[in-house]
């Protein structure tokens, strides 16, 4: 787990403060259905995904990139053109992400780092760790949008160790319970006081 990635501030007093209790946490688990054996099996999908980072984020880099509408929010606000130092800063974050939502404890470190990432989507720190010009905002439908790809290209990467197909299952449902656990906190920011 690299402290060395540009912008990575998980567990810092730079990361942001989330505003969720732990009751409200719990109950947010208990419906999207996360139990311990979830958590158990992230772990396993964390070291069966550890040293495949790079092709996840290639698969979905390259998906990313093949969509124009989705480019866009790594663009240059004036000119259009995708800004490649910002591509790869969020790559490397992005595959930190990976490692953090399998092996990471979900406690209050990891609650404040969904709202530090929810807010780097949002206009209120969006391109802001980076110190870029691109388009100011990430529309909230993407975020959760999002949740379909990322977690249906994640399965073929999970069975490629030889793990027995239920196995594999269990690693790819707890790994879409915690991308939706993910999302649901990130979408705070985009939230009025009293709303999320």
């Amino acid at each position: 787990m690299s402290k060395q990635i540009p912008g990575y501030t998980y567990g810092t007093k730079e990361a942001a403060t989330s505003p969720v209790t732990e009751e409200d946490f719990n109950l947010l688990k208990t419906t999207v259905l996360m139990t311990d054996e979830d958590i158990k099996y992230l772990r396993l999908a964390g070291e069966v995904l550890k040293d495949q980072v790079n092709d996840v984020l290639d698969l979905w880099y390259g998906w990313v990139g093949s969509n124009k509408h989705l480019v866009h929010y790594f663009s240059h606000r004036k000119t259009g053109q995708p800004i490649q130092e910002y591509l790869e800063a969020v790559r490397k974050r992005f595959g930190q992400w990976i490692l953090d939502t399998c092996f990471r404890e979900y406690n209050r470190d990891w609650l404040n780092y969904q709202m530090e990432i929810g807010l780097r989507h949002h206009r209120t720190k969006k391109n802001k760790t980076d110190k870029v010009e691109s388009v100011e905002h990430i529309p909230l439908r993407y975020l959760i949008a999002f949740i379909v790809p990322i977690t249906a290209t994640i399965k073929p990467f999970l069975a490629k160790k030889g793990h027995p197909p239920e196995e594999v299952e269990k690693m790819h449902n707890a790994w879409f319970k915690a991308v939706t656990l993910s999302v649901a906190l990130w979408s705070i920011p985009y939230t009025g006081k009293g709303e999320w």
